[in-house]
């Protein structure tokens, strides 16, 4: 722990697994920072493609990492968290990237402000296409989706930080989830808690691939989420989880009548007709 609690430290946590061909641009993006106090910790899978070479090669500028065989990403998460020593804790995928080198500086500004009882902060995640380009923006304040987050993810969690307290508390993520494990987590601490949201501030790049696009995928993640809320002994499921649900179920029948390309046209349509930017058809 920083005794310094105007520049708290900050643990910057990364999992990969044969990733290779981004990590280099998500180490550089925290390695680069302005932003002096922070830790950074990789934890790898037991990678094949070269991306042991390359986190030894970037040794010097980690504070701790290791390569082994896991149980996935929380299982990976579960072994950074027992090293790590910040005030405050985030998780970045490999495929992710602080998107500039004053995000955690202007993070821990904001940071040293909040009450003890607030534990989680966040700000927004900006959304890349599969070419890296820029699609937009996601993360509101926590006053217009607190209601909402009782039923479904909608904090960035790339953009989330934690304080320590909150695994002191909680324990650390269940690693019976595959996709979901972030939610039930920050459920634990938000179900009856707050977060703080900085305005103005995009935290990290994520970069949307074309399996976790899919109406399949999306089904693993609300059911996970379901089963997350039925853990906090929460009964039913509420209005915003049922609408997605039903969504899910649409885009899946659309995939089997129109095929992906058509239905991720369709679906875009629909966006643009709500005022809305495109995403299925740039991801």
């Amino acid at each position: 722990m920083n005794p310094d609690t105007s520049t708290p430290l900050i643990s910057v946590i990364i999992a990969v697994y044969n990733g290779k061909a981004t990590l280099q641009q998500c180490l550089d993006s925290v390695t680069q920072q302005t932003y002096a106090h922070i830790e950074l910790i990789v934890i790898d899978g037991g990678s094949t493609d070269g991306t042991v070479d390359l986190i030894q090669a970037n040794a010097q500028q980690i504070t701790y990492w290791i390569s082994e065989p896991d149980r996935g990403i929380y299982n990976a998460w579960n072994k950074a968290l027992a090293k790590a020593k910040g005030d405050w804790v985030c998780f970045l995928g490999a495929d992710d990237f602080l998107w500039n080198n004053q995000v955690l500086e202007r993070m821990a500004e904001q940071l040293v402000l909040l009450p003890a009882d607030i534990r989680v902060a966040y700000g927004q995640v900006m959304l890349l296409d599969n070419d890296d380009q820029a699609l937009f923006t996601l993360g509101k304040p926590w006053e217009q989706i607190k209601t909402r987050f009782k039923q479904n993810m909608c904090i960035p969690h790339p953009a989330v930080m934690h304080r320590r307290s909150v695994f002191k508390e909680h324990g650390l993520f269940d690693e019976s989830f595959r996709i979901a494990g972030d939610y039930e987590l920050l459920l634990r601490e938000l179900r009856d808690g707050s977060a703080a949201y900085v305005p103005g501030l995009v935290v990290t790049a994520m970069r949307q691939g074309g399996i976790s696009s899919r109406p399949k995928s999306t089904l693993i993640n609300l059911r996970e989420v379901r089963r997350a809320q039925q853990k906090m002994g929460m009964r039913w499921p509420g209005r915003v989880w049922l609408v997605a649900l039903a969504r899910v179920y649409l885009r899946l029948v659309l995939w089997q009548l129109l095929g992906e390309k058509r239905t991720r046209g369709l679906l875009d349509v629909g966006r643009y007709m709500m005022g809305l930017p495109a995403y299925w058809t740039k991801t």
